[in-house]
């Protein structure tokens, strides 16, 4: 009898451990509301063309994604997570600490941020300066003195007269979203470094200073949906709003960019390095998910292929920047040849 029990529970045991590898015939991705539209381009095209189900795609921000798929192994968690900047170190090491062990990081393109306004307003034109004295928390003392206070600014023009003398409102992502962190590390930081005593500063009290934002209604946060912050911008053509440039794109009958430090958020601007607010895309896969979830190399392998992120492929046309061929030769083979994402703490 004791014999009989052991040999049952081990059946359903096995049972239960097998169960739930049959459970998920498609690809789960999750991630970053930039990555999202180049995405579902791919996704939709590989249902199409291949014998594999659709994958679906949720858009979650980058900070959400990442913790999602390094929640653990196995179909209950993704298998693919998008992300508007590189993954944290920290985060990797909830990976590793999870069981999360073999990660194929892809470096898929670059995307521009955006600060646009409607068509019907004026065009502002400003630097990044001008950003941080506008959305930071505290700001340096408008006496001259290198201290600081809390943000005093209600209108453009009293941070520079050649600003409109509208109030200061702009509407953006939370700090879930890979555009939020982005942003406050090429945008508001550029806009410190140029601050001197600011720039002294030792490198935790900088980027506390430079990464937070204020809390008193002038910076809104519209959620992960950039197509809303859009729609609220044609509403309210006062405000500014922050999203990605291949949302500018596909709305440009709607909105437009804000000139900084000199260059509209354009393809070539972005192309060439010359608009300061660009960041890389990536996407992160979950190698140990191969062989029970269908697709997923297959998958890779469309995301990579020069039909969809070479100069002149599909994803282009979506707005995505292309890495130069080099780039996307070595990333390419890092991708289909499942290269596991190896980090170190400075990183």
């Amino acid at each position: 009898m004791n014999k009989l029990i052991t040999v049952t529970s081990t059946l359903l045991l096995s049972a239960g451990l097998s169960a739930p590898a049959m459970a998920r015939d498609y690809i789960s991705i999750v991630g970053s509301s930039t990555v999202y539209p180049f995405a579902t381009v791919v996704a939709e095209r590989f249902g199409k063309v291949s014998n594999f189900n659709t994958p679906t795609i949720e858009a979650t921000g980058s900070g959400g994604g990442l913790k999602l798929f390094c929640s653990g192994v196995g179909v209950d968690t993704p298998d693919i997570t998008n992300s508007s900047r590189r993954i944290k170190y920290s985060e990797y090491k909830q990976c590793l600490d999870n069981g999360v062990t073999n990660i194929v990081e892809v470096l898929i393109g670059f995307d521009g941020i955006a600060v646009a306004n409607s068509i019907e307003s004026e065009q502002y034109d400003m630097s990044t300066k001008d950003l941080f004295l506008a959305l930071a928390k505290q700001v340096p003392n408008p006496d001259g003195s290198d201290t600081l206070v809390e943000n005093p600014y209600r209108t453009w023009s009293e941070i520079n007269p050649d600003l409109p003398a509208k109030k200061i409102e702009v509407l953006g992502p939370p700090p879930t979203s890979g555009t939020r962190d982005a942003f406050v590390e090429l945008a508001m930081e550029g806009g410190c470094e140029q601050i001197p005593f600011i720039k002294a500063l030792d490198k935790q009290e900088f980027k506390t200073v430079c990464h937070t934002m204020r809390e008193d209604g002038v910076y809104v946060e519209a959620g992960e949906n950039d197509n809303l912050i859009v729609q609220k911008l044609v509403a309210n053509p006062d405000a500014l709003g922050i999203f990605g440039y291949s949302f500018l794109e596909q709305n440009d009958d709607l909105v437009q960019s804000s000139i900084i430090d000199g260059f509209e958020a354009e393809f070539d601007t972005i192309a060439d390095g010359d608009y300061s607010i660009s960041r890389p895309l990536y996407f992160y896969a979950k190698a140990q998910h191969i062989g029970t979830v269908p697709g997923i190399e297959e998958y890779l392998t469309e995301f990579t292929s020069e039909q969809a992120w070479g100069e002149d492929g599909y994803l282009a046309d979506k707005g995505m920047i292309p890495l130069d061929e080099e780039s996307r030769d070595t990333a390419g083979e890092l991708a289909r040849s499942l290269a596991p994402l190896k980090m170190t703490e400075s990183e």
